[in-house]
């Protein structure tokens, strides 16, 4: 699996502004770092099943148009406001290997799972300004109470045992209000 065959996803944010970049250049955990502008931070999740994935995922999860992978959507709050959607996808066939811990995480944060085991790896980050074209953009903004234009996202792998999760992050406009 390879973070680079994100054609459309760029290795620096080029426009973005240094308040988002505070946020998206950060390589260590992003709910550590919420954490240390929020006292009141939780996740809610979204939805968990095992769903086909974007066209723009396939590629870089090797799966094959149709195969089921793990879908994990959750919402990462700061009291009652949202601040950042996170958009996880596991091969099935991983959810019995390295991964298997991660299938009952609920409410948890997988930032910290994943940050707290210091076998796992991270490749490089790629970043990307969404806006209502990606499929993504509408499922972020779903508790938002105005519709950006556009909205900031990165995305990674994380690496265990060979077998990789993909982890898209995307920010939400009230990030900006803690950096």
């Amino acid at each position: 699996m390879n973070i680079s065959r994100l054609s459309t996803w760029h290795p620096m944010p080029s426009s973005a502004s240094f308040r988002i970049c505070y946020w998206l250049k950060n390589r260590g955990s992003l709910t550590h770092l919420i954490k240390q502008h929020c006292k009141d931070f939780h996740v809610k999740l979204v939805s968990q099943s095992l769903a086909t994935v974007y066209k723009d995922e396939l590629a870089v999860m090797g799966l094959r148009r149709g195969e089921l992978a793990l879908v994990r959507e959750v919402h990462l709050y700061c009291g009652e406001t949202p601040v950042v959607f996170a958009h996880s996808i596991i091969v099935k066939k991983d959810l019995r290997g390295a991964w298997r811990k991660l299938n009952g995480l609920g409410n948890r944060s997988l930032g910290a799972t994943l940050f707290n085991d210091p076998m796992v790896r991270r490749t490089s980050i790629r970043f990307k300004k969404i806006n209502s074209s990606h499929p993504l953009f509408n499922r972020a903004c779903t508790n938002l109470q105005t519709m950006p234009l556009s909205l900031w996202a990165r995305r990674s792998l994380f690496n265990l045992h060979g077998q990789s999760i993909l982890v898209t992050e995307i920010f939400l406009p009230p990030i900006l209000d803690f950096s």
